[in-house]
């Protein structure tokens, strides 16, 4: 919400508050981000490594208007040292999180062809067989399991991996590099991690010019032998979407603690199947994705926002996890309402930078949800609650290990 500054006082700044990296367990809210949200639509934040401080905005009207709006942009934040959670920050030159509106468009239309619609129904079925088998394995090893280890994690790899077009041998050293690159701790350990992630892709993307294949290693490798991005732009690009599986490990993992600790949740979905696809942007819109915030944006001019006014050269963050508890979009914000509609929560972000992936995301929640609730009946925890790991010192929320039982 912009406001008319000849109308309206702008007001002081708001004083800076320290948000520090916090292990939290559950899925419960981050109380600093609430306190934030209490304090107004417009406070100032000092994350735990970086420079100097960042508004953040975290109404769902403002949120929607700065990822929308060329006056905030995050090709300037490449070159400076903004405040943010993570210790290291080192993003490549074809990044699609830092480009500017004519590059991203550029940039995301060499792999655009992998995440339409129909490229996404088209894996849909060979993405059902490997869940299948995953299944099938933990049922005839018997309860109890551990769900992330033996679905929850693997699924998404085997997904992504056959998006991007990366060969089976090499899955797992592709999800280590991952995780070491998530990780909100060791910057020495995730620039290895990138190194060796990014290196790899140097290859592939090398050995696929003139492909005509749809994988986005073969998308990118024929845009590079047609001249239409550059090597680096191509690598830059790929490492993102690649590590981009993660989080739908992480997110479906909240998804089945709530589920699991709520059994009148999973009951309905189990003798409802008609309302699981509301129940599943309800639980998008109510799980907490990651800790703290994302990428910082800079004001290219002087903007008010709701009577703060945020200079040109300030560095400002957005919190889609506040915007999808605002009260005057989302009534009652604070329960898990499976009837709730319109629901349009903004778990996938907005803007230019809508999660390329979001479609991607979306069918494999659905096929982890019907198929685990279809056929694991009487799923259960397996240790009391307040039992189950979490992750530590991480940019992206959820449980370690769900050993469950059914």
């Amino acid at each position: 919400m912009i406001e008319d500054t000849a109308t309206r006082p702008i007001l002081g700044p708001p004083p800076v508050r320290h948000w520090p990296a916090l292990d939290l367990t559950g899925t419960d809210f981050d109380p600093v981000l609430a306190e934030l949200m209490r304090e107004g639509p417009v406070t100032r934040i000092q994350l735990p490594h970086g420079e100097g401080w960042a508004w953040l905005v975290t109404r769902y009207d403002d949120v929607r208007m700065v990822t929308n709006d060329p006056r905030f942009t995050r090709a300037p934040v490449v070159d400076r040292q903004v405040t943010r959670l993570a210790p290291h920050f080192k993003p490549k030159p074809g990044s699609l999180a830092f480009a500017d509106q004519q590059d991203h468009n550029r940039l995301r239309g060499a792999v655009a062809a992998a995440f339409t619609t129909r490229g996404v129904q088209r894996l849909r079925s060979r993405a059902q067989d490997a869940l299948d088998e995953l299944v099938d394995r933990m049922l005839a090893d018997g309860p109890p399991a551990d769900l992330t280890q033996r679905v929850l994690e693997p699924f998404p790899i085997a997904v992504v991996c056959e998006v991007m077009g990366v060969p089976a041998a090499d899955r797992e050293r592709m999800h280590a590099w991952t995780r070491q690159i998530v990780s909100s701790a060791g910057a020495a350990a995730s620039a290895r991690a990138k190194d060796g992630m990014y290196g790899w892709f140097t290859e592939a993307i090398r050995s696929r010019y003139g492909s005509t294949e749809e994988d986005v290693i073969s998308l990118l490798g024929a845009a590079v032998g047609r001249g239409e991005i550059s090597e680096d732009e191509a690598i830059g690009l790929a490492g993102p979407l690649q590590i981009g599986g993660e989080a739908v490990t992480n997110n479906t993992g909240n998804m089945f603690y709530l589920l699991l600790t709520r059994p009148k949740l999973l009951e309905r979905l189990r003798t409802e199947p008609a309302v699981r696809p509301r129940a599943i942007d309800e639980l998008l819109r109510y799980i907490p994705h990651r800790s703290a915030v994302g990428l910082a944006r800079i004001a290219q001019e002087d903007v008010e926002i709701r009577g703060v006014r945020i200079s040109a050269g300030d560095p400002v963050y957005v919190s889609y996890l506040a915007a999808n508890r605002d009260p005057d979009v989302f009534p009652d914000p604070e329960r898990i309402d499976f009837d709730r509609a319109p629901n349009p929560h903004v778990a996938f972000g907005h803007g230019p930078h809508y999660c390329m992936g979001g479609m991607l995301a979306r069918m494999q929640t659905e096929l982890l949800i019907d198929t685990l609730i279809d056929r694991l009946p009487g799923l259960r925890l397996a240790v009391p609650a307040e039992e189950i790991p979490w992750r530590r010192s991480t940019l992206i929320r959820g449980p370690e290990a769900l050993p469950v039982g059914w």
